[in-house]
């Protein structure tokens, strides 16, 4: 196979000419022959057993025609790509421009490919990074969780009923003097304080006693969700059968020894610190992150063909409905769920995709710019490690992963972290006097030797 031109026909698109010679055709059709013969009746012959030449005679000399060049099709297009040298994103139309045992194939195939792609100053952005710290409150507080988990429930005796305790009732609700749906429930249990009912219901349990029957009135709010009742005065019939309390554990050294690895309560306290230190300064990170790659994207400038946003968009599709599996869904059954069709999944998706595409263009220039590479002792230990995550051979991984595309996923990683060393963090905001000040103008033109330092290395960085 030869490529005969390449012409870039419009940007970011190209048409490649190619010409399978007569030889290669000619192998492609007698492999054709011998799988479709098979299938053909010739007079004259049984089934499948008519020589090549009197089914070409019969049907017409072009009869094995299409499912040769189909037979072709991948590889013509790969070996097109690959002599053009092109970076090529998206394969569009093939055309068939001659075809003949006598001149092979001569196609035009187009070709979309990566975008020429300019990005400036993206060395300083500036980004904001909450100082983190923990509190002594803090902490209190993770080992309230601690201890709500670890709680039992015990009968009240003794008092009334108070905020926070869970009430044993049945109720009877009426409106206008008759019964409604929903409103009627025997040995139900609600806390007290929760919200989980109108508002003023467990208002009027408080201070009553295991035993008690009594009423309670209520106004359902205007905004309730059952039509026939919004804004209707409602009275419950209220037996209140038991009155129950959360007790939670002491926290003490034999706690701890419960609920953690540590002996004692200074050092699981320590531990707490350190942990939620370290969960908020992650978080901190992750957001310093966001704001990178929100300004990444931004100075992205590029003629960005559609065709990578659809592609991404399918890529995205596809991740979503695998992780749909798991659930026993697959993506046909979620869109009716849903009552969304594939066209509004593509529209939900796509703004998410163009910002994928940039960002990646974006992190792949500024790569190259500063000469951002993954070592092979990285791309090793990258192998090892989704090796490890998924709990599969080595060699299945680096089978299912091309080293290109693990190799793009390290850099970029890399290149975020070289945006994330050379942002400016938490920049300070000029004063009031600093901005409203007016600037001296210099009496003297400066030449780019007078200029200073900084304003030289940044001219040569944009």
């Amino acid at each position: 196979m030869e490529l005969t031109s390449t012409s870039n026909v419009s940007t970011n698109k190209y048409e490649l000419k190619l010409q399978v010679s007569p030889e290669e055709f000619n192998e492609a059709v007698n492999a054709v022959y011998k799988t479709e013969s098979k299938k053909m009746n010739v007079p004259g012959f049984r089934k499948g057993h008519a020589p090549r030449a009197f089914i070409e005679k019969y049907y017409g000399p072009e009869v094995f025609y299409e499912a040769a060049v189909e037979r072709l099709y991948r590889t013509m297009v790969l070996e097109a790509i690959d002599k053009s040298g092109l970076q090529v994103v998206s394969v569009g139309d093939f055309k068939v421009d001659e075809i003949g045992k006598e001149t092979g194939i001569q196609c035009t195939i187009t070709v979309i490919t990566k975008p020429e792609v300019t990005i400036e100053e993206y060395k300083g952005i500036p980004v904001i990074k909450e100082a983190v710290a923990v509190s002594e409150g803090d902490i209190d507080h993770e080992i309230e969780h601690v201890r709500e988990r670890n709680s039992r429930t015990i009968t009240v005796e003794g008092r009334s009923a108070q905020d926070g305790d869970i009430v044993e009732i049945d109720f009877d609700g009426y409106v206008d003097g008759k019964p409604f749906d929903g409103g009627k429930a025997e040995n139900y249990e609600l806390t007290l304080g929760a919200g989980q009912f109108i508002p003023g219901f467990e208002d009027q349990v408080v201070g009553h006693n295991a035993g008690e029957e009594f009423d309670v009135n209520v106004t359902f709010p205007e905004d309730y969700h059952a039509e026939e009742l919004k804004g209707k005065a409602a009275v419950f019939k209220i037996k209140l059968h038991e009155i129950k309390t959360k007790e939670l554990p002491v926290v003490d050294d034999e706690f701890v020894k419960d609920v953690s690895e540590f002996d004692t309560v200074e050092a699981y306290r320590k531990n707490i610190e350190e942990d939620l230190l370290k969960r908020r300064e992650q978080a901190a990170d992750a957001e310093m992150e966001n704001q990178i790659v929100d300004a990444v994207i931004s100075k992205v400038q590029a003629e960005i063909p559609e065709e990578m946003v659809e592609n991404e968009t399918d890529e995205m599709i596809n991740s979503f409905a695998y992780r749909l599996q798991p659930q026993g869904l697959n993506l046909e059954t979620y869109l009716k769920y849903t009552n969304m069709d594939t066209n509004a999944l593509r529209e939900q998706y796509k703004p998410q995709a163009d910002r994928q595409v940039k960002l990646r263009l974006g992190l792949e220039k500024i790569a190259q710019l500063e000469n951002i590479q993954p070592t092979e002792e990285e791309t090793e230990a990258e192998y090892t490690r989704l090796s490890e995550e998924y709990s599969m051979p080595l060699e299945q991984v680096k089978n299912l992963v091309t080293p290109e595309n693990l190799n793009a996923d390290i850099a970029n990683r890399k290149v975020i972290d070289f945006l994330k060393e050379n942002a400016v963090i938490n920049p300070e905001t000029p004063s009031e006097e600093e901005t409203s000040a007016p600037k001296k103008k210099s009496s003297k033109k400066a030449t780019n030797d007078e200029q200073p330092e900084e304003a030289q290395d940044e001219k040569t960085e944009g």
